[in-house]
């Protein structure tokens, strides 16, 4: 059964928010990605990143013994003011979210979460609406693909790779965020960051990320329905 939750004008402006920021994403690393291969048909290479090259270009379009012709230089200033366009956009959007993180108790309740920032937060109120449209937190991380699919044989159930079925956006957040949980976990002694950290030494990084993900869906379907602050488990 597929879900769509019912959602109000300033929830889908919210979202419009959220939009409009990812485009600008990609929008950058497009130009970036775009400036790094001109630079290398000059012979100048410049490792990925962002702010490598932001940090870089200044510097190469200085440089008057590196090779470049003027009309590149001309080309390359005019793309790195484009960059820099990206980025004070991309200031702008985050300023932005921040702000309705700020003003929203529902955002900063889910934001106690560990790996949960404004922009996940954010996108997860506005785009969830009235989280008791699911009965559980279970069906929740399903809406998001974060359940594993189910295969039946000889009477038998087993569980493979997650559905990644519903919002691509919203799971994506939440996996980047477990990520970045995981990172810190070892410096933890709670039990959540106990049981990811064992998970991760058995199966590995990327599948402990995805489970850590999913249990915290769960959390935030628990804490939008009961409207309850986050405290992490105990050790």
């Amino acid at each position: 059964m597929r879900f769509v939750p019912v959602r109000d004008v300033d929830q889908q402006a919210v979202l419009m928010l959220h939009r409009a920021r990812s485009l600008m994403v990609a929008s950058r690393t497009a130009q970036v990605n775009q400036i790094r291969g001109l630079l290398g048909e000059f012979g100048i290479v410049v490792p990925q990143g962002v702010n490598k090259l932001r940090e870089r270009l200044p510097g190469i379009l200085e440089d008057v013994e590196n090779g470049l012709p003027g009309l590149g230089r001309e080309i390359f200033e005019s793309l790195l003011e484009q960059l820099r366009y990206f980025d004070e956009q991309l200031g702008l959007y985050d300023r932005r979210i921040a702000q309705i993180a700020a003003n929203s108790e529902p955002v900063k309740r889910l934001m106690a979460i560990e790996g949960v920032g404004p922009i996940t937060a954010t996108a997860m109120v506005a785009s969830v609406g009235d989280a008791r449209t699911f009965q559980n937190g279970r069906q929740f991380a399903a809406w998001l693909g974060l359940t594993p699919s189910q295969n039946s044989s000889g009477g038998k159930t087993r569980l493979g790779r997650i559905t990644k079925r519903g919002d691509t956006y919203l799971r994506t957040l939440l996996i980047h965020g477990s990520r970045a949980a995981l990172r810190t976990a070892e410096t933890k002694v709670d039990r959540k960051s106990r049981w990811a950290k064992a998970l991760e030494e058995r199966s590995g990084h990327n599948i402990a990320a995805v489970a850590l993900a999913a249990k915290h869906a769960r959390i935030i379907w628990a804490k939008l329905v009961r409207g309850t602050d986050y405290q992490s488990a105990a050790a």
